[in-house]
């Protein structure tokens, strides 16, 4: 199998990158259908991940073959190929739209300047398919549309998808965030150049205490 050893210091400067044409396709792949995959909402799902469960959760499902094997080693593809060495290389992982996935690097790079990248499809969804009816009892508390926003926020979304799926406009979805962002319900952050909203601890605990009752 092929794998890279990876230092804890390349390993603890790596990031997540997301591509502009990437995250441009993804947006207009949205406002046609309402819903596709987007590499922001990959990038904070597997941010996620990260926090909770390390390198093995974070890297899981990213390509065929790729796993975290511990001891510094990160396995790239289950073919036969001898490994490279990535001390104080810029590693990064760069979600894409297309279901493609390949790893590069650069070839006699400068002292100090090399630089290794896995490009693979990403799979956070920012909208899913059909709306979501809010249960009966948030909507009463919340008022409907508000509380339909705040269903929809389960997975990361921008202002875009959620005018597409809940078909408001653009003024009323941005008053209802505002309203759940003051309460704390709904939080949200910056990736790349899309703003996506989700929903905190506590706007998790709301909703499922509807749904369970």
């Amino acid at each position: 199998m092929g794998w890279w050893e990876v230092s804890a210091d390349t390993l603890a400067g790596s990031r997540f990158a997301i591509s502009p044409l990437a995250e441009t396709l993804a947006t207009l792949k949205t406002l046609h259908r309402g819903t596709a995959a987007h590499p922001g909402a990959d990038v904070l799902t597997r941010g996620a991940q990260l926090s909770r469960g390390g390198w093995t959760a974070a890297l899981a499902g990213m390509r065929p073959g790729m796993r975290w094997l511990g001891a510094n080693r990160l396995q790239i593809t289950a073919d036969d190929h001898p490994p490279r060495g990535l001390d104080g290389a810029r590693l990064l992982f760069v979600p894409v739209t297309p279901q493609q996935s390949w790893v590069s690097w650069d070839v006699g790079p400068a002292p100090g300047q090399q630089r290794s990248a896995v490009v693979y499809p990403c799979s956070g969804v920012l909208a899913e398919t059909g709306r979501v009816a809010a249960p009966e009892a948030l909507g009463a508390l919340l008022g409907p549309a508000r509380a339909g926003v705040l269903v929809l926020l389960g997975a990361p979304k921008s202002t875009t998808q959620l005018v597409a799926l809940t078909g408001q406009g653009l003024g009323s979805v941005g008053r209802h965030l505002k309203v759940l962002l003051d309460a704390r319900l709904a939080g949200r952050r910056r990736a790349g150049r899309s703003v996506l909203y989700f929903r905190t601890e506590a706007g998790e605990a709301l909703v499922a205490a509807q749904c369970d009752g």
